[in-house]
Formats: C-alpha cells, structure tokens, sequence
C-alpha cells in the first residue's frame, strides 16, 4: 500500500536558497527554509523540498528505507514568525530528499511530483506530529 503526503506548508525559500527555476520541478542545490509559521508537524514542505525533524530522521534511518537521503538545511523564521511563536524554539530539521521511484520504493515521486510513501513510512509516522499532512491513496 502506497500513499500520497502533502505535509504543513510552513514557510518557504530563504535568501540564500540557490535554486534553477529554468525547469520543473526547480533543481534546488542550497535550500533555506523560512519558517512563517508551524503547528507542530515533524514534516514539512516547500515545493519540491521536504524536510523532517531530526527524530523523525533518526526513525527513518533506524528502519533503512529506500528512495531517501538527508542533507543539510538552513532554517530560518521570518518576522511573522517571531511575532506570532515568540517562545517556540524550533527543532532541529534535515532536508529530506527523494530519489525512489513512486509505487517501489519506500519514498519517491508521483508524477504530479507529490510525495508518495509506503505503509512502512506510515508505520513510523503513527508516532509522530502529522496532523496537518494530508493522505491519498497512491493509484
């Protein structure tokens, strides 16, 4: 069983986000990630770029799933943030990229270029903060 993912939109693209627009989806090579607002969620997304909490990293490397890799982010708030969560210090975040094929793998890309995971991903994210992820079934 395979499924869609559309995590919390939080932010969007810093400053020294270094990105080629000329296709699609954008290549991105350098990623900051300003964070306007957050409810919680232990992923979430800018298009085309995910990124996961430092647990919820640890909890997919524990279980050696396919299609994934972490890198680096620079992650940011904006004023709004600091405005709205003047007490919330923001956990520690990977940039979660995905090169697996959608349907096969653990983690890939539909067509569309959405997020498509497996039941084994769904497993680990049943003890995790998604409550503002939205699921589809993967046909």
């Amino acid at each position: 069983m395979f499924k869609y993912i559309e995590p919390e939109v939080s932010g969007g693209f810093g400053e020294k986000t270094e990105l080629d627009n000329s296709v699609h989806p954008p290549v991105v090579k350098t990623l900051e990630y300003e964070f306007g607002g957050w409810l919680g969620n232990d992923i979430v997304e800018t298009f085309p770029c995910y990124l996961v909490t430092q647990e919820l990293k640890l909890a997919i490397e524990r279980e050696k799933l396919s299609g994934i890799d972490f890198n680096d982010v620079i992650v940011t708030t904006n004023e709004t943030f600091d405005e709205l969560y003047p007490n919330t210090k923001l956990p520690k975040f990977y940039w979660m990229k995905t090169d697996g094929k959608a349907g096969e793998d653990d983690f890939g890309l539909g067509k569309d270029f959405r997020l498509v995971i497996s039941s084994k991903v769904l497993g680990i994210l049943d003890g995790f903060n998604v409550s503002e992820c939205d699921f589809e079934d993967f046909l």
